[in-house]
């Protein structure tokens, strides 16, 4: 039987503005892809709120509609696109400098994308130390830089119309840290931003100003942003979704793929050696040592979670588990990469698996970015705040209440997500549990 329904979501009438603090390769990937589907000339390939189904009742009912027909979703007419980046290019221009889309494309779509030009961004050298740009902002504090951002989104609300708001981060990986005392409390952290606190990144700049205004916000780079104290705080406080972190693309999507499988089937693993080769402008960041870690350490977490080596010892007890990313310019946005995994069977007996993944970074991402900023507007107008742990499904470092370990397994995300929209909507839960069970 259908549950009683307990969400009431508000419609998604109007505008919805998507704003993206960074508009490199992944954030003008994904305007030009919206515009080339909106226009007929492109398909939401990766994108589960536009290609995606979803089972309702029983496997013998037949009920399998869209999930942007079962929930209310804003439609790809509607959406408004606008960002920060520390260059000036235009959307037109950073796309065509990116290199990710075919420039037979991007000229069907030239007179569009010129209209979008980036906004001047927050930015410090020291957490991004391999860019640099001229279109950024100057401030006589890191609170003034916050307002200021405020007051962009303000000015793009109006400009364009918009009803609803959400951001996603697709700016550049910055240097690895932990949190400090500023970031343990939200008074903690606007006196911080008061006294420019060194501790307090980019990032967090623009996360706070989002939160401040009650957008919602989405962190698509291993940064420490939204994951700390503070601001969750404030995305408690203002009733706010908030979601992140690190898009989950190639490699680690290979990961969570394979590894429940091995899991699954109780085989043990001896070690699993990553290596990626990418050329475009995230690789260039990640060459720095202090920006590869914060992304190493994204990596890192997602086989001890899946795998449970507390539980399966004799299995994944003493894994050796190796990440690289090596810059290497003539791939560009091409990412190569290499997996070699040492499998144990039957008897302790060794195997190996090869994985050897060319895939296109930015054509991954692209999809994410959609699908995350139409879900965590959807969740806002559900009612929903704070973080968003059936969006775990798109992270490889996904954000978890305190006390709750992130859950990895690719498979239970997606259980977990679906779930989520059934019980918003009223529906029965999917146990899976065979019709002989309990019709």
């Amino acid at each position: 039987m259908p549950l009683k329904k307990a969400v009431d979501v508000k419609p998604a009438h109007g505008k919805l503005g998507i704003l993206l603090p960074g508009m490199g390769a992944v954030a003008t990937t994904f305007i030009a892809g919206v515009q080339a589907v909106r226009r007929g000339i492109g398909k939401p390939i990766g994108s589960m709120t536009q290609m995606g189904t979803i089972r309702l009742g029983k496997r013998t009912d037949d009920r399998s509609p869209a999930i942007n027909d079962y929930v209310p979703l804003a439609q790809l007419k509607d959406i408004v696109f606008g960002g920060w980046d520390l260059f000036s290019d235009n959307a037109y221009e950073a796309a065509v400098r990116a290199g990710v889309l075919d420039t037979r494309l991007l000229d069907q779509l030239k007179d569009e994308l010129e209209q979008i030009k980036p906004m001047k961004a927050v930015f410090e050298q020291k957490w991004v130390k391999k860019l640099t740009g001229p279109n950024v902002k100057t401030g006589t504090s890191k609170m003034d830089l916050a307002e200021q951002v405020m007051e962009d989104i303000r000015q793009f609300k109006a400009k364009n119309g918009c009803d609803r708001l959400v951001a996603v981060w697709c700016g550049s990986t910055e240097v690895y840290r932990k949190p400090s005392d500023v970031h343990s409390s939200l008074a903690k952290f606007e006196a911080g931003l008061l006294a420019s606190d060194d501790d307090i990144a980019p990032s967090q700049i623009y996360a706070y100003a989002c939160l401040k205004l009650g957008v919602p916000y989405a962190n698509g780079a291993p940064n420490l942003s939204l994951d700390t104290a503070a601001l969750t705080e404030l995305a408690r406080k203002n009733q706010v979704p908030v979601t992140g972190k690190d898009f989950k693309t190639g490699q680690t999507l290979m990961k969570t793929i394979l590894a429940p499988g091995f899991k699954a089937r109780l085989l043990g693993l001896e070690g699993w050696y990553s290596t990626n080769i990418l050329g475009n402008r995230d690789g260039e960041v990640l060459d720095d040592p202090e920006s590869f870690k914060s992304k190493e350490v994204s990596k890192l977490g997602v086989l001890d979670h899946i795998l449970q080596p507390h539980l399966y010892p004799d299995l994944y007890g003493n894994i050796d588990h190796v990440v690289r990313i090596n810059y290497y310019k003539p791939r560009g946005d091409n990412k190569e990469g290499w997996d070699n995994i040492d499998i144990v069977g039957w008897l302790g007996y060794p195997m190996q698996i090869k994985v050897n993944f060319l895939c296109r970074d930015s054509i991954l991402a692209a999809p994410i970015v959609l699908d995350l900023a139409l879900f965590i507007d959807f969740a806002h107008r559900a009612g929903m705040s704070g973080i968003q742990e059936w969006l775990s499904f798109y992270w490889k470092s996904p954000m978890t209440p305190e006390g709750l370990y992130p859950e990895h397994d690719l498979f239970i995300q997606l259980m977990k997500l679906k779930n989520t929209l059934r019980y918003t909507m009223g529906d029965e839960l999917i146990t899976h549990l065979g019709a002989e069970y309990y019709d």
